[in-house]
């Protein structure tokens, strides 16, 4: 899992007592007309007063939030009635990864009645049930039932009342959806922007590497020195060529997403065999670039490529474009592996779109220096060191293959890469790197009597004095961000940050049995659904779970840990239980439930607030517990 990226989850379990104090919902119901003949329609308003900054979910909303449910109590006056909702707020949910309908301020529902013939005249009462759930950004209350009642007589001789049902309510069937335009939330949409701008980051990156550089000045001579002399024809041909490079690598983003589809790339960032497979890609990238061996396309389909570009024109300016990615594959791929490892775990189209914007930025400079031919003498001459971004960028590979590695080996609990042995190999490649760019190891790239420049020799401290910033986490020091992709302490190292997560008693995978402590000990039970593989769930461990704060309030609950990223039976359960209480199998989840069972609070995702963690801990439940 991605930071970030958890922000809402819901509750599905029933605990309408404890919520009672917390409702920040109101209900009334008023009957137009008030009194009516039998065998008569009337209509029912219930309006439900919400407070500032909480909404409840439509009739109708999707899978996945709990829905809001009108019904009548049982009357002897009633035939049969209809519910109609107004038009909820519809928007994406990163988190369900669908659309939730949602509703705000003063609701109000409608109730179409129609009364029996034979109903049974004088005063009488109708009463609505509701059962709902109610969230705002922070956290969930469960869900509860309401009942609003008002007053109806029956009185044969009162006038006939005509109403409509206003414009835009829609009748709430249960099993069907509102046809509306899914509408994506800012923060999905900040999330897809960011990357985006990533991606195309990544393919400027690719520029300056010694496969993609030199072949710069070379292509634009192609263009630019054309029999035609036309200014016109040469950024057109220029402008096909980039069009090759796109297609080819948005070609492989189509490819992942179609082979793995929109829902089957869910549980990829987990699975031991997938972060292995992407591990072994890396470390040949890595050492390919280190000057070990050579990745190369095949030669015989680069010259019939290159045969099909010489004959000119469109289709030639198309096919140079293909020909020029693949021959820049050994040094352009690591770039574009380590892309399409994010976005195959993130999902939907990113593998397309985040292949489309990687294209576009490896191919923007063939563009603009075809529209502006003047700037192409100012370009850095090729040297030494277009080498050494090659070899510093293999470094930088094999300390990101190190990432998917981890995750197979907790994943698989093999725990021969401990936390100590995976911070003393990325120390050392990153003293390595350090060293190599001040000249102390002699690697491709830097003679022996070159002279060392001001740029080599910074980004050479920076490389040594990263390195020697990891030295602490080895002895169980919190390294902040980092903490997310490092393994944690292990519980025999007896390393824990200065007393921090380790000091903390944690049940793992005993539900049942944490429950039967919290009814011997009179407290509540704290559940963390987790993952072996997950970033998010690391750094909370290091870094939330470690303030004095938390901790001393976490030490009142009795602990226990739910493992869903395993692909074992006790994996299972446990993902099927959030799934089936929650409606959700994301991690992390934190829920407080009493000794009975009965969910209290949850919080989902990873927070960084840590007000905002301790207000769920210190709910009303908690504050019990503690």
């Amino acid at each position: 899992m991605k930071p970030g990226y958890l922000l809402l989850m819901l509750l599905a379990a029933m605990n309408a007592g404890r919520a009672e104090k917390l409702d920040p919902a109101k209900w009334s119901l008023a009957i137009e007309p008030a009194v009516a003949r039998p065998g008569a329609k009337v209509l029912a308003r219930i309006t439900a007063r919400i407070e500032p900054g909480w909404h409840l979910y439509s009739l109708t909303t999707p899978p996945g939030p709990i829905a809001t449910t009108i019904r009548l109590a049982g009357s002897p006056a009633i035939e049969k009635f209809r519910v109609f909702e107004p038009p909820p707020k519809r928007a994406f949910d990163a988190n369900f990864s669908s659309d939730t309908e949602t509703y705000e301020g003063e609701p109000v529902f409608l109730i179409e009645l129609e009364l029996k013939k034979d109903a049974p005249t004088g005063p009488g009462e109708i009463s609505a049930e509701i059962r709902y759930q109610m969230c705002n950004d922070r956290m969930c209350l469960p869900p509860v039932n309401r009942k609003a009642s008002a007053p109806l007589s029956i009185d044969a001789g009162a006038a006939v009342a005509r109403f409509e049902i206003p414009a835009g309510y829609m009748e709430a069937r249960p099993g069907e959806r509102h046809a509306a335009t899914p509408a994506r939330s800012a923060g999905d949409a900040q999330g897809l922007g960011l990357f985006l701008a990533a991606a195309f980051g990544f393919g400027l990156a690719a520029i300056f590497t010694p496969c993609v550089f030199p072949m710069i000045p070379i292509t634009m001579s192609y263009f630019l020195n054309r029999p035609s002399g036309s200014r016109r024809e040469s950024i057109m041909q220029a402008a096909i060529f980039c069009i090759g490079i796109v297609v080819l690598f948005s070609g492989l983003g189509l490819l992942a997403t179609a082979v793995l589809g929109p829902f089957g790339i869910v549980q990829l960032g987990s699975n031991p065999w997938v972060n292995g497979f992407i591990a072994a890609i890396f470390l040949a990238f890595g050492l390919s670039l280190l000057g070990a061996f050579e990745i190369t396309i095949p030669s015989a389909l680069l010259t019939r490529l290159d045969r099909a570009s010489q004959r000119g024109g469109t289709l030639g300016s198309l096919v140079m474009g293909l020909t020029f990615s693949l021959a820049a594959f050994a040094c352009v791929g690591p770039f574009m592996g380590t892309l399409l490892a994010a976005s195959v775990q993130s999902g939907g189209a990113r593998p397309f779109l985040g292949m489309v914007t990687f294209a576009a930025g490896l191919a923007s400079p063939f563009f603009l220096l075809a529209l502006f031919p003047a700037y192409l003498k100012k370009m850095p001459k090729s040297g030494g060191w277009l080498a050494r971004v090659k070899v510093v960028m293999g470094f930088i590979v094999l300390g990101a293959m190190l990432k998917y590695l981890s995750s197979m080996d907790q994943v698989l609990q093999w725990n021969v890469l401990t936390r100590e042995r995976f911070l003393a190999v990325w120390i050392v490649l990153a003293a390595v790197a350090g060293l190599y760019l001040l000249g102390y190891v002699r690697l491709e790239g830097i003679s022996k009597d070159e002279p060392l420049g001001v740029w080599r020799l910074m980004i050479g401290i920076a490389f040594l004095a990263f390195a020697i910033s990891l030295i602490p986490g080895m002895f169980g020091a919190r390294l902040g961000e980092l903490d997310a992709y490092v393994p944690l302490p292990s519980a025999s190292s007896g390393l824990g940050g200065a007393g921090g997560e380790s000091s903390l008693a944690w049940m793992k995978d005993q539900f049942p049995e944490a429950l039967q402590k919290a009814r011997s000990e009179g407290k509540f039970v704290l559940v963390n659904f987790t993952g072996y593989a997950c970033t998010n769930c690391h750094w909370m461990k290091q870094n939330m779970f470690t303030r004095p704060e938390i901790r001393s309030v976490m030490q009142s609950f009795v602990l226990v840990e739910l493992y869903t990223d395993r692909s074992d039976d006790i994996s299972r359960r446990n993902q099927e239980f959030e799934d089936k209480t929650f409606g959700t199998i994301a991690i992390p989840y934190y829920a407080i439930f009493d000794a009975d069972g009965k969910v209290v609070a949850s919080f989902p995702g990873l927070t960084r607030d840590p007000r905002e963690f301790l207000g769920f801990l210190n709910t009303p439940a908690g504050n019990k517990a503690a």
